[in-house]
């Protein structure tokens, strides 16, 4: 038993791990929280086309030395125009904008940051370092944390009645547009911030693994966000366990659990209908989440 303890704890023993582990519980709160909107809200391809819509702008501020946050935003401002225009084509459509845009986008982001010319270090943007996470990371991780926390509660109300019913929201004085507009902001919050620990390539994971887990086991809207931000915090810091024996990436390693996760519990979700013949609804498939 001794030898179990000391394995479990050894990792912890570095302060490099402290500070990944940290990284892992303020990032496992924000992607818990925010991802039961995201999936309740049927965003998760928009999380992933928003990610990579802002890698460009990502990358060019790493390579000139400005702020993360100020390129990716004005990554997303291209992108937006960007759709907006080819989405005017008739011949095109706006869910075809939308792939064509943040292909492009995504590609010359991948284009800039793989370029035999381009630093050392500046891969990370795709794959992440949660290794590497400095004090100032920490901080902005946590300011993001208080931010979304506060915020998801005091909008909870109005984004249930957007959730529920979009058309007759605006009859209990809520803005559909508004509840939108400010789910948007926190994401892209949320992924400038991620992204510098899980990569681009991975942060979608954070956000919605936990909560499309969660919404197998059950619907209410506060349970769903508990069990997310447990399943996250808990899958993160099982991938570092994983990424420290095993030798490999941790950002890889903690994506790989945190996907695991919601495999084994989707499949002993499921084993019940398959035993009875595939009757029944897929608690994933079921009711929306309440509040």
């Amino acid at each position: 038993m001794t030898g179990l303890w000391g394995r479990l704890a050894e990792p912890w023993s570095q302060e490099i791990l402290q500070r990944a582990a940290m990284e892992v519980v303020l990032l496992g709160i924000v992607g818990g929280l925010l991802g039961c909107w995201l999936v309740f809200y049927e965003l998760s391809y928009g999380a992933e086309s928003l990610a990579h819509a802002l890698f460009p702008g990502l990358v060019i501020a790493a390579l000139a030395g400005f702020p993360l946050l100020l390129g990716g935003a004005i990554g997303l401002a291209i992108a937006s125009l960007g759709v907006a225009a080819v989405g005017r084509i008739p011949e095109i459509g706006r869910d075809t904008a939308v792939a064509i845009v943040v292909t492009t986008l995504f590609g010359l982001g991948a284009l800039l940051a793989l370029s035999p010319d381009s630093p050392p270090g500046i891969q990370g943007l795709l794959f992440g370092d949660i290794l590497g996470v400095t004090a100032l990371d920490l901080g902005l991780a946590a300011g993001l944390a208080a931010i979304v926390v506060v915020s998801l509660a005091l909008l909870h109300g109005r984004l249930l009645a957007v959730g529920f019913d979009r058309s007759g929201a605006g009859r209990l004085g809520v803005s559909a547009a508004v509840a939108d507009i400010a789910l948007l902001v926190l994401l892209a919050a949320a992924i400038l911030v991620a992204v510098q620990g899980l990569g681009n390539l991975l942060v979608v994971a954070v956000l919605i693994a936990p909560a499309a887990t969660a919404r197998l086991v059950t619907r209410r809207m506060p349970a769903m966000m508990a069990v997310a931000v447990g399943v996250a915090v808990i899958a993160g810091v099982g991938g570092l366990y994983l990424s420290y024996y095993a030798g490999i990436a941790a950002g890889a390693s903690i994506a790989v659990v945190l996907v695991g996760t919601h495999l084994v519990v989707a499949t002993v979700a499921a084993a019940p209908r398959l035993r009875a013949g595939g009757g029944g609804a897929s608690p994933l498939w079921g009711p929306r989440p309440s509040s």
